[in-house]
C-alpha cells in the first residue's frame, strides 16, 4: 500500500498537532525541490516534547504503510529530521528553529498549512 504525498503530509501534521507541536507549517515543494514534495516544520519547547512529536509522526506513518527512509537527531532532540520520501519532517527545539529558520530558505514554496 502506498500513501499519497499529500495524505502523508496531512498525517504528519495531525500527529504533530496531537503532541502539541508549535508553529506548525507545511510547505509545498512540488516543482521547487527534487528532495521531496512537502516539508513539515514545527517545534517543541523541550527535548522530551521534540522526541514525542517525532515518535508519534513515525508511528503513524509506519501504521499507514509509509517507509521510513531516515531518522536523525533523536538522541539530542534539538533538530529531528524524519525522511518519509515525498515528505520530510523537521521537528526542532524552539531555540534551533529560530537559529536555522529553514522556512526562509524555502520562501518561494507555497504554505499549505499553518497551524
Amino acid at each position: 500500500m502506498t500513501i499519497q504525498p499529500e495524505a502523508l503530509m496531512k498525517l504528519a501534521v495531525d500527529a504533530a498537532e496531537d503532541k502539541k507541536a508549535l508553529n506548525l507549517v507545511a510547505l509545498n515543494l512540488i516543482g521547487i525541490s527534487l528532495i521531496s514534495d512537502y516539508f513539515v516544520i514545527c517545534h517543541g519547547n523541550s527535548e522530551t516534547q521534540v522526541q514525542a512529536i517525532a515518535t508519534e509522526i513515525r508511528k503513524r506513518a509506519e501504521e499507514q504503510g509509509a517507509r521510513l527512509r531516515g531518522l536523525e537527531g533523536m538522541d539530542t532532540a534539538r533538530w529531528v529530521l524524519i525522511d518519509l520520501g515525498d515528505v520530510v519532517v523537521h521537528v526542532f527545539h524552539r531555540d534551533e528553529r529560530e537559529y536555522y529558520n529553514i522556512e526562509r530558505l524555502w520562501s518561494d514554496a507555497k504554505v499549505v498549512e499553518r497551524v
